[in-house]
């Protein structure tokens, strides 16, 4: 009996590609190519699912870049969607979510702050705000939050608002120190009345708004009354108020007369990186610029980095009413489609060719092409010190990740441990970690279990979520704050864990501990140094240095969390009105927690149940 076999032969991309295309139709929709290991390669929209996937099927006529993805592709996903609107929105929502290899990526998804005035107080609180937006007014977005400090602190300085919290401002009995350095009128003792307050809020919203000549007219006239009547101190403060005022607007820097609100965006490409600088103009100022790095590649053009930017960039962002770009996108009327009904109102997209506009956004390709510049000069300083490093500690390669790790407290009481990151681009900080020790067992002070329960915490987490080391998120070197002693309890600790090649360097201060004179533990080997104008050794100070500061602030901020608590706040039931109630009652809330049950009943606002719910809380932990 004979009988032949035949061998299962693998598909191509193009063959995997054409076999797919099979099952489509033309609706609108999203497409994902897979590798091997399922990892998706792209992410990509199309009005005509069908016609667009064909077009890879082609041989040739393909950039480098899309002819390796296509030679990649083992598999290949696709969701339809009722409109080619749905379609860009599903397409940017999954790009930032999977991070596909060969889509333009924004590097990080950052948020950015705004001014927010209350409204839930009588005496309204000015301040900064990050994140989702309550019942307040708000005014942004600000391009950082040193850009949003600058204004808050002129702003107090010409409107005297208030910028501390409820619970502060509910227990004081004389003012602070900022209504003596003048910038605060003191309502929290009286110092102004609220219809006057009232006044100065509405003033500070205008300015928020760009009615500026309005204010000072009023406050010109403010000063030359108080002239008129001899109240001299008064005018000399309505002065100082004044100048706060135009000062204000002279550091905003570009202070565009036609541009009420937009966001100028200018793109730079060179040597297969790209550089956008984004101008944030509200009130016909400028609230501060933004550089971004998107990922991209050498055969991408501007337009197509250009649109990737804005859907991505805009993703979770509310859209002005104007972009201004320094290069046109193919598919713009529906990218305003998708940015308006992001909005709920019409947003405009122009790419300007002369005017100020133009002269916006010629600004803002200057900037993006200077930034760049800067960027690819630290990128070469930064791979020539990745390669020292390697050269320096025997590492078969310059590391793509290394991670810094340290610990804070005081005596044991707020501990926590710090992660810091540094690769090709420097330190990347949205990809630091802080750890509230847990430890419940630890000693006070036990500097080896805080380090335990870090890297356990850290590795178990890698092992679950990327076994197979694929996502880039795997450290190539770790970097250890002490000697032989830590080096030796951390390899023993990732040996428990089955953590195997994973360089490791012990940092230690050396003799004297003299910042200079480290000394460089690893595993099996004896210690050693660097010579003390090595760029190498600096470059490790400086990367424990930055791992030392990260620790230090976290512990400071967790400190200062705690210090600033009030009971009160863990009381269900009882938010910032009743909570007023009870302090302006009792006076503090060390009072109210020792209040018997029928004096909690007798303050105003606060039901009979919620009296027992207070109680309970404080009275029935044991």
């Amino acid at each position: 009996m004979t009988g032949t076999t035949k061998e299962t032969r693998k598909l191509t991309g193009p063959e995997v590609i054409k076999r797919f295309l099979r099952t489509l139709d033309g609706s609108p929709g999203v497409y994902r190519m897979l590798d091997e290991q399922n990892r998706v390669l792209y992410v990509g929209k199309a009005r005509n699912l069908k016609n667009r996937v064909a077009s890879y099927t082609r041989l040739q006529g393909h950039s480098g870049r899309i002819a390796r993805m296509i030679a990649e592709t083992a598999s290949m996903m696709v969701l339809t969607t009722e409109t080619e609107l749905e379609a860009l929105l599903l397409e940017q929502n999954l790009i930032k979510q999977l991070k596909p290899r060969y889509n333009v990526l924004l590097r990080d998804d950052k948020s950015f702050p705004n001014i927010e005035v209350t409204t839930s107080h009588s005496f309204p609180q000015i301040r900064k705000h990050r994140g989702k937006k309550g019942d307040g007014l708000y005014f942004g977005p600000f391009a950082s939050a040193g850009a949003v400090n600058r204004v808050l602190n002129q702003l107090q300085r010409v409107f005297l608002l208030r910028n501390c919290s409820d619970s502060d401002f509910e227990t004081r009995t004389r003012p602070c120190l900022n209504y003596q350095i003048k910038r605060c009128s003191a309502p929290c003792v009286g110092l102004i009345s609220a219809a006057d307050y009232a006044s100065s809020v509405k003033d500070a919203e205008r300015f928020l708004r760009g009615e500026t000549t309005g204010i000072q007219e009023k406050l010109a006239g403010e000063m030359a009354r108080a002239s008129q009547d001899m109240e001299f101190e008064r005018a000399a403060a309505m002065r100082d108020r004044i100048k706060a005022l135009t000062n204000v607007q002279s550091v905003q820097g570009v202070n565009p007369q036609g541009v009420a609100e937009a966001d100028v965006i200018g793109l730079h490409m060179d040597g297969g990186q790209a550089c956008i600088q984004v101008f944030f103009i509200r009130a016909n100022q400028n609230w501060g610029n933004v550089d971004v790095y998107p990922r991209v590649a050498d055969d991408m053009n501007p337009t197509e980095v250009m649109e990737a930017f804005l859907g991505q960039f805009y993703d979770g962002k509310e859209p002005p009413k104007m972009l201004l770009l320094s290069h046109a996108i193919e598919e713009r009327d529906l990218m305003v489609e998708a940015l308006s009904e992001r909005a709920g109102r019409r947003v405009q997209l122009l790419v300007p060719q002369r005017g100020e506009k133009y002269d916006l956004v010629q600004g803002a390709v200057r900037n993006a092409r200077e930034s760049l510049g800067r960027k690819m000069s630290e990128s070469a300083t930064q791979a020539r010190l990745l390669k020292g490093i390697a050269e320096a500690f025997d590492l078969p390669a310059p590391p793509r990740r290394i991670e810094v790790y340290d610990n804070s407290h005081i005596q044991g009481n707020f501990a926590v441990g710090a992660m810091i990151v540094s690769g090709a681009e420097g330190f990347e900080k949205s990809q630091y970690r802080k750890f509230n020790i847990r430890g419940d067992e630890l000693t006070p002070g036990d500097d080896f279990g805080m380090m335990k329960e870090v890297l356990t915490r850290r590795f178990k987490r890698l092992l679950k979520e990327d076994p197979e080391r694929t996502s880039g998120m795997w450290p190539d070197l770790l970097l250890i704050d002490g000697g032989a002693g830590q080096v030796s309890a951390v390899r023993q600790i990732l040996r428990d864990l089955q953590v195997e090649e994973v360089a490791m360097v012990g940092v230690a201060k050396g003799v004297d501990r003299d910042h200079g004179k480290e000394e460089f533990h690893r595993t099996g080997l004896r210690p050693f140094a660097l010579q003390r104008n090595d760029p190498v050794l600096y470059f490790v100070q400086r990367l424990r240095d930055e791992a030392h500061r990260f620790a230090i602030g976290t512990h400071r901020a967790k400190r200062a969390k705690a210090f600033v608590a009030n009971p009160l706040d863990e009381v269900a039931g009882v938010g910032p009105g009743r909570k007023r109630a009870l302090l302006a009652h009792f006076g503090s809330a060390k009072a109210v927690s020792r209040a018997a049950l029928a004096d909690l009943k007798a303050v105003d606002g606060i039901s009979d149940a919620l009296a027992e719910t207070i109680h309970a809380h404080f009275h029935d932990k044991g």
